[in-house]
Parts: structure tokens; sequence; C-alpha cells
């Protein structure tokens, strides 16, 4: 029987049953479906009843001879709700920011705004940071990728310290935090290479500057000196540590208490962002 349509009405189609590969079957209400990939079982016009589900997707499979699947979307994540960004997506950014920036010795009054708009991005989306529940995430050794005082030219940043470039034959390495919530120790480790006059081999050196640290508040943080630890590396290494005498405190310039403050304002299992009390901004990884 041939099918009659009209522009008001829809083709109708002969009542004849049509071939089992033409059938068509569509469901009753919309629903979740899970697919892999099709088993022997499994054909376009159905699926055998022992066919197991495994793997949700989030497409619409839709044909005039298969079965029409309407899928329900994947659940948002937390850090999607709200936030055109998700977090990792702006560490990402903020890591790409400020690398090749040599920790901030190299970065220009320029690259100093894009790391902190893009810190700022990360700490607004991560959302207030409460040491008193996640101390933990402290622990560790802290590797030091970024910091803007390192701009300033000189090692101690907005602090006093050794001029870089060629008035001193100093050569900064690497610079670590350590960090023990038990014993509230808190080191900053500086590796450096210091010049010599030729035909000597430059000195390389680990100097250790002991704190002890404690919460002063949900996110801030106080840290007091205690010692200046300095041991030779490289070829050597044999040598014994150096303790450097403290400077008396009636000694100290006003602008080295011995002490000071910085505010964690982003922190996660392997990243973590403070601003210190001279609007320093610092950036580290887990290492």
């Amino acid at each position: 029987m041939a099918s009659v349509s009209s522009p008001l009405h829809p083709p109708v189609f002969s009542l004849s049953p049509p071939p089992p590969a033409a059938k068509c079957k569509l469901p009753s209400k919309v629903h979740t479906v899970q697919r892999t990939s099709p088993s022997p079982h499994e054909t376009r016009t159905g699926r055998d009843s022992s066919y197991t589900h495994h793997r949700q997707r989030s497409v619409v499979l839709r044909s005039a001879l298969d079965e029409i699947y309407v899928l329900d979307p994947p659940p948002s994540s937390p850090y999607e709700e709200g936030k055109t960004e998700p977090i990792a997506s702006l560490k990402l950014k903020l890591l790409s920011v400020v690398s090749g920036l040599n920790r901030g010795l190299a970065a220009s009054e320029d690259d100093q705004q894009k790391a902190d708009a893009a810190a700022k991005d990360l700490e607004a989306a991560g959302g207030l940071v409460d040491l008193s529940k996640d101390i933990d995430k402290l622990q560790g050794r802290w590797k030091l990728i970024y910091s803007s005082a390192f701009s300033s030219r000189t090692l101690g940043g907005s602090r006093p310290g050794p001029p870089t470039g060629r008035l001193l034959p100093i050569t900064l390495g690497q610079v670590f935090q350590r960090i023990d919530v038990l014993s509230k120790d808190f080191d900053n480790i500086v590796e450096l290479e210091l010049g010599a006059p030729w035909p000597l081999q430059p000195v390389e050196v680990t100097a250790t500057l002991a704190h002890k640290f404690e919460l002063i508040g949900s996110a801030k943080i106080k840290i007091t000196f205690e010692k200046t630890t300095v041991k030779t590396t490289g070829n050597l290494s044999q040598l014994p540590p150096l303790e450097v005498p403290r400077i008396p405190d009636a000694l100290r310039p006003p602008s080295n208490t011995g002490s000071g403050e910085f505010e964690v304002t982003y922190l996660d299992a392997d990243t973590r962002v403070t601003r210190g009390d001279r609007n320093e901004l610092r950036v580290f990884v887990l290492s």
C-alpha cells in the first residue's frame, strides 16, 4: 500500500510490518543509558538483554533506523559552578605566567602585574584558606618558583639582602621552604654559588635560615628567626656546616627585626600562594 502525505499531515506509512533491520524503537521517556563498544550481541536495532552497561556518554545518538538515546549531562564540577574557569586551569595559567622569570629576578613591571592578576584569579576561585583545619597541607618541602620581591634585584627581596648582578659574584640557585607542622620548624633554604678569582672554582653553598612559626589567624603565619647555617656542597661538601653568628637584637636595623608575617592565600596538595607583610607575592610548588 502506497504512503499518502499532504503539507498538513506527516507521511502515513504502510501498515505492513517492515523488515527487522528497519524497525524503529522509540523510548517512551527521556532516559539515561550507558554504552561501551558494541558487543557481538548488540545490533543497531537493539541490545542483548544480558548486555552490561559500563560507561556513561554525554552524547545524543539519533538515527531513523536506530534507537534514540537521550543522555543526561555529566554532573558539574564544584569548581565550575558559578566560575568561568576551573581551578586546575587557573593554576596552570599562573604557573605559565611566572615560568621563565627566574623566580622573579627577570620579571619586568608588566610581568609582575600579570603574575599578580593570575594569582588573584586563583585566590578568588579557591576561597578563603583555613589553616586551623588544613594545617597538614603545609607539611613538606616547597620549592619557590616566583617572588615578586626579587624584581628589586636583591636576594633579600623587600628586606635587606645582597644585590644580584655584577656587584657581587653571587648566583642564586634553588630556593625552598621546609615546613614541619609538628615541631613548628620553618626553614628557608637557599642554594648559592659564590664566585672565586681564577683559577679557583666557584664555591657552592646551601644557606639554611631556621625559623619557628605560629598561626596568628586562620590563614596568617608569623615566623621568628633563630639561626643561619651555611653548608658547602659540590667539591667541598666534606667541610662541616658553619653556623653564622646571630646579630644581637640591639644592633639589628629597624627593617630587619628577625621575624615576619605572611598570609597563605591559596593552598592545595601541591601549590601554595602567599602574600607577605611587605606586599610580596610568592608562589610555591611541593617538591
